[in-house]
């Protein structure tokens, strides 16, 4: 049997550039008389942007100072040790760059049993422990804590969660096992599992507290003060910790039962990790720690030579890396300032995009539209939204009643745009349209200012043609909902130059989105490819597939939505636009739907009824269906899909529509919400062989989004 120290060093030859955690021991005297006490402090030397990670000599570290409060323990010598992390930091947990180096099942094991033997040794100390969450807190950082007698939490925390099942895995140092047995099933499943899966949910420190993994929570601004205080209390047994009973019958059943609801409607089965997750949690209701232990080193070893981790770690380095540095983008020093925005329009994406300059930009924006009416109701829809941000407590009335000032509204366009930086128009998606209020804009407009648009489909080389500065013009597309969905694809038309897209950048920073650089091809990235992938749908179905075989086909993918609701949610005028908008440049690949024609005549909204809360096809549309008599199964249609997707990913590459496959699926992560174990797209489409097959060659570098070979 290899030491905890001998695992450890072999996974840290493994991991060479690991950003090390020292884990401090210093001796303190409690309050109260209480007496002496051992404090571990993590810390890597950084500021709390560079947040304290575990990877295997960080361990090591933490191992060597527990070996050290042992001795003092056993001694005698202290009366209880504490962990605590930096200023604004406890601990995020392992370190994902340590484990995409990972290569095989015995040294993924190693990395889940060097954890587990170094956290559960301060269970096992002879004195209470206690962890002090002093800051954010996430996977390995709360497990440690887990393990400790006591906690306490400061109500200052921004971010404390498991997010090990968003990723990929499963919270495999006592994760799974110690949290419901702490604070029971029911809250454990919504932590590990319900949280992870709505987007990384994180929790603040009240939550914490009233969730019961805490015992104490204090103000941040004296937290570790409050708490050495209240550590002398419990120690000297003038405070009692209660802890509520944990019902093992039927209720742990129960909560696992919802959970798998849970995980059946956010991934339908398509990543294992959430499964694995709730097999331990399961399990742990027998209360047997050491069993829930060596099941989550087996499960962590497993999901780690898994595609779906590689893929969610490659995802979560694209939107925490690569959409900080935008391929392409032009230098920024070439940016110029924006004091004053312009919309043009005052419908609800408008008001939408109004909304969001005011609130990031904090500069005058005033919205234009043809009749006052509509103004009038655009800079209303802005001054409610600011109206719900007050109630919420996320502005206060200072700020609210500035922010209402900011924006106005104007008839005339000379006289609102006469001094703007930055003018976007958000009106009718045709061409004709477009061009004639661009031509007006840039009439009244400073000759420095940026003209925008927010098309989702039309060439913005063609919308500029007619001006007389095309090199001012930029696609600035958003996704609905605008405050939501981050991600805005910028075009380069043929004329923009370097100053105008820098800007353009400049400004897409500010407003917090995730840009990523296009070029003006037809419906740019993500319309384009959910174009392809819905339009394929849609042909099997006018061919003869049942709608629901057709829908249920790509289930297993673990969209956040069918294609079918995602339509519904777009709009069938929309998708049967864009669809026609492609139809013209590509009409061999994209084909207009004549049932999708007939619906959007008919003025239905989406393919479903929802009477008895569930979708069901709508017997109207029903009706309107015209299919032929070609029935595909559920594979067929899948493989048919697929094959669609790669082989349009495959031509866009070619046309140089991006840098990179990697800003393909940053753009379907961040505009269409598709799922991190996907890795967005193309890390699927590789592992499945569908790229081969379509393409003859993987999208991405072994090793990139898999394991290294």
């Amino acid at each position: 049997m290899s030491t905890t120290a001998e695992l450890l060093k072999g996974a840290s030859a493994l991991f060479p550039d690991e950003v090390v955690t020292q884990a401090h021991v210093r001796h303190l005297e409690l309050p109260f008389g209480a007496g002496r006490f051992a404090l571990i402090t993590l810390d890597n030397g950084l500021d709390h942007t560079k947040p304290t990670t575990f990877g295997p000599q960080s361990l090591a570290n933490l191992d060597v100072a527990i070996s050290q409060v042992e001795k003092e323990a056993a001694a005698g010598e202290i009366v209880g040790a504490g962990i605590t992390g930096k200023p604004f930091i406890f601990a995020v947990g392992a370190d994902l760059k340590g484990v995409e180096l990972l290569k095989t099942h015995e040294d993924a094991l190693a990395i889940g049993k060097g954890g587990h033997d170094v956290f559960k040794r301060l269970s096992a100390l002879a004195v209470p422990t206690f962890a002090y969450y002093n800051g954010a807190a996430m996977g390995g950082g709360v497990e440690v804590g887990l393990h400790c007698t006591y906690r306490t939490v400061s109500q200052a925390i921004p971010a404390f969660s498991l997010p090990e099942v968003f990723l990929g895995l499963v919270p495999g140092w006592g994760g799974c096992a110690l949290l419901p047995n702490l604070i029971g099933p029911e809250r454990a499943v919504s932590v590990i599992i319900e949280n992870s899966l709505n987007q990384n949910k994180q929790l603040k420190g009240k939550q914490v507290y009233e969730l019961g993994i805490a015992d104490a929570i204090f103000e941040g601004a004296d937290f570790l003060e409050q708490s050495l205080l209240w550590t002398a209390s419990v120690l000297k047994g003038e405070i009692k910790i209660e802890r509520a009973e944990i019902d093992r019958g039927e209720a742990w059943d129960q909560a696992v039962a919802k959970g798998r609801f849970i995980a059946d409607s956010k991934v339908h089965g398509a990543a294992p990790a959430a499964y694995r997750a709730l097999e331990i949690i399961e399990a742990a209701k027998s209360g047997d720690l050491q069993a829930g232990f060596d099941a989550e080193d087996k499960a962590l070893a497993d999901l780690i030579m898994g595609g779906e981790l590689r893929s969610g770690i490659y995802a979560f380095n694209l939107v925490q890396k690569r959409a900080k540095r935008p391929a392409g983008a032009p230098s920024k020093d070439l940016a110029r300032p924006v004091t004053k925005v312009g919309v043009v329009g005052a419908g609800l994406m408008a008001s939408q995009l109004a909304l969001l300059f005011l609130r990031r930009l904090e500069v005058p924006v005033v919205l234009t539209d043809i009749d006052q009416e509509r103004i009038d109701k655009g800079v209303g829809y802005v001054h409610a939204e600011i109206d719900k941000l007050l109630l919420k407590s996320r502005i206060n009335q200072d700020k609210a009643n500035r922010l209402k000032a900011l924006v106005t509204g104007s008839l005339d366009k000379a006289a609102g745009f006469s001094d703007a930086d930055f003018v976007i128009e958000a009106v009718f998606e045709e061409m004709g349209v477009k061009q004639q209020v661009f031509a007006e804009v840039e009439a009244v407009a400073p000759a420095h200012a940026i003209l925008a648009t927010n098309t989702s489909s039309l060439s913005v080389s063609e919308m500029a043609s007619k001006l007389k500065h095309p090199e001012r013009v930029v696609g600035f597309h958003f996704f609905n909902p605008v405050a939501v969905l981050p991600l805005l694809e910028i075009v380069r038309g043929e004329k923009t130059d370097d100053a105008s897209l820098a800007t353009a950048f400049g400004v897409a920073k500010k407003l917090k989105k995730t840009a990523v650089l296009v070029k003006d091809a037809p419906a740019f990235v993500v319309n384009r490819i959910l174009t392809r992938f819905m339009g394929e749908i849609q042909n099997v179905i006018d061919e003869g597939t049942p709608v629901a075989v057709a829908e249920k086909a790509v289930e297993p993918l673990g969209l956040p939505m069918s294609p079918l609701v995602l339509l519904e949610l777009v709009g069938p005028a929309i998708g049967l636009h864009v669809s026609e908008t492609l139809n013209r440049s590509f009409p061999d690949r994209f084909k207009v739907s004549p049932n999708l024609a007939a619906v959007v005549k008919a003025g239905k909204r989406g393919f479903y009824v929802y009477d008895s809360g569930k979708p069901e096809l709508d017997p109207e549309v029903a009706a309107l269906l015209k299919q032929g008599d070609v029935v595909l199964t559920e594979e067929q249609v899948r493989a048919r899909v697929l094959d669609a997707v790669a082989q349009e990913i495959g031509l866009m590459l070619d046309e140089g529509v991006v840098a990179e496959a990697q800003d393909i699926d940053l753009c379907l992560i961040t505009g269409a919400g598709w799922p991190f174990h996907l890795g967005g797209v193309t890390p699927y489409l590789d592992r499945e062989g569908v790229s081969e097959r379509v393409n003859g060659k993987p999208f991405l570098a072994p090793g990139v989004a898999s394991v290294p070979a």
